[in-house]
């Protein structure tokens, strides 16, 4: 945490200190560290110091080190050599520029896919929602991330075009890091976006080329059906009920990932 970080962020500190109990520690930092990023009381390019967390919070280093590092591979914090961790900055154009090159590789490999995926192939990408579901369950965004990210990978490469899977293995990276693919701070229903994963892969398995090629370009643009919440907060659009699409799901109380249940659930006697 950088020494002119903001006064919100040391108070948010301050105020949570007593909170914290010896069970689910770094779950409870990894929550209130998410939450300041969301929220803006941790700058982007603002240094992390996890001895000064630590002390503030009145805990020991090595919870703090844990969510630090968690929220690092969600691509929230990136790590400097002998620097430390920061806060990623990330350009929303350059995100915007990232998704308009993924939309047509996603569509054109949906496309070729469609035409020959094998039942096995499929039966991989099942099991990738599956994996999917499993992270919402244990309030695991960085695992959601890895099975998302692996789920778009084998589809660039079933569509049996090496090529076209070059230049997926060429622009990923990329595309994890501006956070233009399964972005971890998306949010809506993230149960319901694992779901729509599986719709993508009954479109593959469907026979049908354009539909396929037509949900996968949707879904690159962030034109699926699956509503992020941070699109009603803008300013150009008013406020609307967009997280309520998926409300009713038996499922909901293990959707929200980024929300404090963690936190809630600290008088809970589980291991750290």
């Amino acid at each position: 945490m950088a020494s002119n970080a903001s006064g919100g962020f040391v108070s948010t500190l301050a105020t949570n200190k007593d909170r914290f109990r010896k069970t689910l520690i770094s779950d409870q930092v990894y929550e209130l560290l998410r939450q300041a990023v969301v929220e803006g009381d941790l700058a982007p390019n603002d240094r992390v110091v996890e001895s000064e967390i630590a002390r503030r919070l009145g805990v020991s280093q090595a919870p703090v080190r844990e969510a630090v590092k968690r929220l690092a591979r969600e691509g929230l914090f990136t790590h400097v050599p002998r620097r430390g961790h920061f806060v990623v900055e990330i350009s929303s154009q350059d995100a915007e520029y990232a998704r308009q090159v993924r939309e047509p590789l996603e569509s054109l490999a949906a496309r070729l896919a469609t035409e020959h995926i094998t039942e096995e192939q499929l039966t991989e990408l099942d099991a990738l929602v599956e994996r999917m579901h499993e992270a919402v369950a244990a309030n695991d965004v960085s695992g959601f991330r890895d099975a998302d990210i692996e789920f778009h990978t084998l589809v660039s490469q079933y569509a049996g075009n090496p090529f076209l899977a070059r230049m997926w293995e060429v622009i990923e990276p990329s595309l994890r890091t501006l956070r233009a693919i399964s972005d971890p701070l998306f949010e809506g229903d993230w149960c319901a976006m694992a779901d729509e994963h599986g719709r993508l892969v009954g479109l593959l398995r469907s026979g049908e080329p354009d539909k396929a090629a037509a949900a996968f370009a949707d879904h690159a643009a962030g034109r699926g059906p699956v509503p992020d919440a941070r699109e009603a907060k803008k300013p150009r659009r008013k406020a609307t009920a967009t997280k309520g699409t998926a409300a009713g799901r038996t499922a909901a109380g293990k959707t929200a990932v980024r929300k404090s249940a963690a936190v809630k659930a600290a008088a809970k006697p589980k291991a750290n």
